[in-house]
């Protein structure tokens, strides 16, 4: 890997708002560039919680808002320049990588729901099962006229 593809680097690049970045990498460095790890990484900071609120509320009006809208293959330097709008280019700051939330979806109360909602997509099915305890998820089976042996099996 290049010494200027590094997570440190880029950030760096980032806050300084360096928008000829993306421009200075070479043909290979532009294939291995992620600017999805750009915006994971730009949307958190140490330091003051003024800070933090500036870039978590910048990335996610400026970057955020219709990132995927953007093809990454073919506009991978907007995405760059994107990013750089987030710094409120107040110095180097240490960024850190910000896990999404991890949503543990149970195959079995995912088929249910989608019997009970038919019409309903994937993502919403999924968001519909997280939002709901394991609990609630049988009350509804019960309202469904489900048994105690049914429930017990199938969720």
């Amino acid at each position: 890997m290049s010494d200027k593809l590094t997570i440190k680097n880029e950030t760096a690049a980032l806050d300084r708002k360096d928008r000829g970045f993306y421009d200075s990498l070479t043909e290979d460095e532009v294939k291995k560039f992620n600017p999805y790890l750009m915006l994971r990484y730009s949307a958190s900071v140490t330091g003051s919680a003024d800070m933090q609120a500036w870039y978590l509320r910048a990335t996610n009006e400026r970057v955020n808002v219709n990132f995927f809208d953007v093809s990454t293959a073919k506009h991978k330097k907007l995405q760059w320049l994107l990013c750089t709008t987030a710094s409120p280019d107040a110095g180097i700051q240490t960024h850190y990588w910000l896990a999404g939330k991890k949503v543990e979806s149970n195959f079995k109360t995912l088929k249910f729901l989608a019997t009970m909602y038919p019409g309903l997509k994937d993502d919403e099915l999924k968001l519909l099962a997280s939002t709901n305890s394991k609990q609630d998820i049988r009350d509804l089976a019960r309202k469904h006229g489900w048994d105690e042996k049914r429930i017990k099996a199938d969720l």
